[in-house]
């Protein structure tokens, strides 16, 4: 009888996609609970705007709006023509508070050109919102 040879079989390693894909999958429910949260916190939360013609007066709303209340800055858009809006977010309390104190700062600086608060924004408003740079 010849001996027979036995061989031996390796499992595969997982090819270099299936590496990927199986990552992917992990970091997306990862990030899952994450965007879950930022959408209802921002459905919990005022938007509020103050539209200036000119930086300074952007800068000086900015700095009294974050001062006066317990709000967070979203970020700021150059519009063109020296229009700047300043964005903040909060409670809406908060926010109403802050977008008069930032209004008034803005007048008293340069031309304040519009304001406005948008309470329980829909989670879509939040993917056309500016980053801060």
């Amino acid at each position: 009888m010849a001996e027979e040879k036995k061989r031996t079989t390796r499992a595969k390693a997982p090819s270099k996609t299936v590496q990927r894909v199986k990552q992917a999958a992990s970091q997306a429910e990862q990030v899952q609970p994450t965007i879950q949260k930022e959408e209802r916190r921002m459905s919990q939360e005022a938007l509020g705007m103050v539209e200036t013609r000119g930086l300074v007066a952007s800068i000086e709303a900015a700095d009294t709006m974050l001062k006066a209340a317990n709000v967070v800055l979203v970020g700021t858009e150059k519009i063109g023509s020296g229009l700047v809006t300043v964005m903040v977010r909060g409670d809406v309390g908060a926010v109403k508070s802050a977008v008069e104190s930032g209004a008034e700062a803005a007048g008293r600086l340069g031309e304040l050109v519009a304001t406005h608060v948008i309470p329980r924004p829909h989670t879509d408003v939040e993917k056309i919102l500016p980053a801060i740079k």
